[in-house]
Order: structure tokens, then C-alpha cells, then sequence
């Protein structure tokens, strides 16, 4: 297992990443309580937190490591990260993602530059795909989640939620392989210790969930959550992590994911995909009560393309 990032170092990637990412808004959202706000991720560059680590693990690198070409597994949002964290450094990106990810942030990486290959029916095949390939072509391998330069970057997130709500009492954050809830719980642990951290899975990617209750509920790759799918690397860092920092982790469904979306367009003005919107959907349907505690939710993401739109408005 690679050593464990800690709080100094999520310090180290907001100096790091800072003369690229102005820090992203919160904004109220009385409709789930008084003292709620959305953290929104979606508003940042590429459209997620993802861009996040990635800039600080290519700004990491040195210049033979870049130079030997980056290679990832993404179902998109890592992949556009990556692909405009390389294009600042002129590396060569190449990201396989699955079949099924969506044109819009295929059409993402394109636009910075980076390759896309579409392999494997899901994301787990994926990623061994381009670990395979990693290995066989001594090209770094950048992982979305198992990395603590990573974790580090996600962290920011933390960073900025305590300093635009020094007095949160809870921070209710998406998870898949853990890296954005490993990061952000790092921050908030250090500067806003007794905060609740509450990590949300969508029910389709259950694999965190599953690990700490030691349930065995099965993972499904048609979701609307697709940024979430995938099972977690053995040995993963971020594992330690969220069992040490995180409160508790909640499940939602797919059906309370996509009114989610519509609540986040119709009443907040914003596109949201379903892996951005579980945090939300876990206050809307009081999986997470209402109690009046200042909360601030991770929206992680917006690439949602029209086909998605269309499917969950009608």
C-alpha cells in the first residue's frame, strides 16, 4: 500500500494548484434546510472535483515521468481532469474509459488534446486494462482514486468548505473508490474536527457500503450514477482513511438519484450528473435528516449529456 497522504499534504496541492483553480462556490439551499449549502463542483473547470487531483499529481510529476506519456481509466470526469491537467505541462494523455461513457466527456478529452480508447463493458475492466498497459509501456499510471497526490487534491474541497463555513457541523459527500471523501475528510477532520462526515453511495456502486457493514449488495453498471461505478483496488489508501475519518456511509436509490437531478435544474438552476447529485438526494429524501445542523453537500459534477437529460425529465 502506497503511504497514506495526510492534512499537510492537501496544504501542499491548494499551493499547487491555486494559480489554476479559483475556488469553487457554495451556495445556500434553503429548500433542504436553512443552514444547507451545496458545495458545487460542477462549477469548477472540466465540470468536477476531478480536476482537482489530477492537476496536482501531473504538477507532481517530473519531466521524465511526463515525458514517458500518462495513461488512466476514467468513466470521465478523472479522464477530462487528466487531460487538461497534461495539456498545461504538454504531456500526452491517453484514457481509457468504458464503453458505455457518455459522448460528452469522451468529446471532453478530445478537446484537451489527450486519446480516448473505449474498452471494456464496464469500469473495472476497464482499469485492468490500463493497468496492463501501464506496466507494459512504462507509462505512469494516474489512478482517479488510489493515489495520494489524489486524495490530496480532493482535499482542497475541504479547504475551501472551511473557510467559507467555518461553522459546518456535517459534510455529506459522494463515494466510489473514495478518493473526493478521503480528501475532503483529511480538511475537515484538521480544521473542523467535531463535523460529521458522511459518505453517500449510489445503491448501483455499493462497494464502500458494502465494505463497512460487510453487506454484499451487487453492483449494477446501468445507473445513472455511472461516475460512481466500480469496485475499490485491493489495497486501496483511501480504505484506512474513510475508516478512520468517516461517520458513516448511506445508500441511495436510483429513482431518488434522478428526482435528485430534476430538484437540482428545477429549483437550483443547475445540470447535475447522477454521481453529483447522491449527496443530495440522500437530504431530499431524508435518508440524512433535516436537523438543522449546518451542512455543506459535495456536488461533485455536471457532465451530463442530452440523451441522460432527456431520459430522466420524462
Amino acid at each position: 500500500m502506497r503511504d497514506l497522504p495526510t492534512f499537510a499534504d492537501v496544504i501542499r496541492a491548494e499551493n499547487r494548484i491555486r494559480p489554476y483553480l479559483p475556488a469553487t462556490p457554495l451556495e445556500a439551499a434553503p429548500d433542504l434546510g436553512e443552514n444547507v449549502y451545496l458545495k458545487l463542483e460542477n462549477a469548477n473547470k472540466t465540470h468536477s472535483f476531478k480536476v482537482r487531483g489530477a492537476l496536482n499529481a501531473v504538477l507532481s510529476l517530473d519531466d521524465a515521468a511526463r515525458n514517458r506519456g500518462l495513461i488512466a481509466a476514467s468513466s470521465g470526469n478523472h479522464a477530462q481532469g487528466l487531460a487538461y491537467a497534461a495539456s498545461l505541462v504538454r504531456a500526452q494523455a491517453t484514457i481509457m474509459m468504458p464503453k458505455h461513457t457518455p459522448q460528452k466527456k469522451v468529446k471532453g478529452v478530445l478537446r484537451y488534446g489527450a486519446e480516448a480508447i473505449l474498452y471494456g463493458e464496464n469500469y473495472d475492466e476497464t482499469e485492468a486494462e490500463a493497468l496492463r498497459w501501464s506496466q507494459s509501456e512504462n507509462q505512469p499510471f494516474v489512478s482517479p482514486y488510489n493515489d495520494p497526490y489524489i486524495v490530496a487534491g480532493a482535499g482542497t474541497i475541504g479547504l475551501e468548505i472551511a473557510q467559507q463555513l467555518p461553522q459546518v457541523e456535517r459534510v455529506i459527500v459522494p463515494l466510489s473508490g473514495g478518493g473526493l471523501l478521503s480528501g475532503v475528510a483529511l480538511a475537515i477532520d484538521a480544521l473542523c474536527p467535531d463535523a460529521e462526515i458522511i459518505g453517500v453511495n449510489a445503491e448501483s456502486a455499493p462497494s464502500f457500503y458494502n465494505l463497512r457493514n460487510g453487506t454484499n449488495l451487487p453492483e449494477n453498471w446501468d445507473t445513472l450514477a455511472e461516475a460512481l461505478s466500480g469496485d475499490i483496488e485491493t489495497g486501496s489508501i483511501t480504505i484506512p482513511l474513510i475508516e478512520k475519518l468517516v461517520d458513516d456511509i448511506v445508500l441511495v436509490s436510483e429513482d431518488q438519484i434522478a428526482e435528485a437531478m430534476r430538484w437540482m435544474l428545477s429549483v437550483q438552476g443547475w445540470l447535475v450528473e447522477g454521481g453529483g447529485a447522491v449527496g443530495v438526494a440522500a437530504m431530499l429524501h431524508d435518508i440524512l435528516p433535516n436537523d438543522g445542523k449546518t451542512t455543506a453537500i459535495v456536488v461533485s459534477g455536471g457532465s451530463l449529456d442530452l440523451s441522460t437529460l432527456q431520459r430522466i425529465l420524462t
